[in-house]
């Protein structure tokens, strides 16, 4: 079944950019529009590094998912959701120029951002408002920032954090 990425919404591109942000997101991306793989195989093929970007890919909402039997075993298979992007969005300069601040800064600058959102939401104070005030950023800056976190996500006005495995 063709599905089509509809972003309307500009920090939606943010996963999106991420997903190719590593030559190995890259070709992991690649393979999964290709064909259904499972984990081991993406862990043979690219290591550790790809089995993170599954994880990413999965949190992002990129990749389907569905039950394989190989080898006398079943296992989760993935493969990209989308067979398409379709951008429709006409965005001020300084919008955009936030939303992609967010995908491509530093793994570095972006922990500390990240590790400052966590720990706000760990406090209590998760709504996005109060956060954006107290990270000194718009909310299409913090909606970016969380898009891109594998820790973070939205529910309505709030952030919280994923339970992590």
């Amino acid at each position: 079944m063709a599905r089509i990425k509809v972003i309307k919404d500009v920090s939606d591109f943010v996963p999106i950019l991420r997903a190719v942000s590593s030559q190995t997101k890259k070709e992991v991306f690649t393979d999964l529009a290709e064909g259904w793989k499972t984990e081991d195989e993406i862990e043979e093929e690219y290591g550790e590094e790809g089995v993170e970007a599954l994880k990413h890919f999965e949190k992002m909402k990129l990749v389907e998912t569905r039950w394989q039997h190989t080898d006398s075993q079943t296992k989760k298979a993935y493969h990209t959701y989308y067979s398409s992007v379709h951008i429709d969005a006409s965005v001020p300069v300084r919008e955009i120029s936030e939303v992609l601040y967010a995908a491509m800064v530093s793994s570095e600058e972006f922990e500390k951002l990240e590790g400052k959102i966590l720990e706000y939401v760990r406090e209590g104070n998760n709504f996005a408002k109060d956060i954006a005030e107290k990270l000194e950023c718009t909310p299409i800056t913090l909606k970016s920032l969380v898009k891109r976190s594998l820790k973070l996500d939205y529910r309505g006005h709030r952030i919280t954090e994923i339970e992590q495995e």
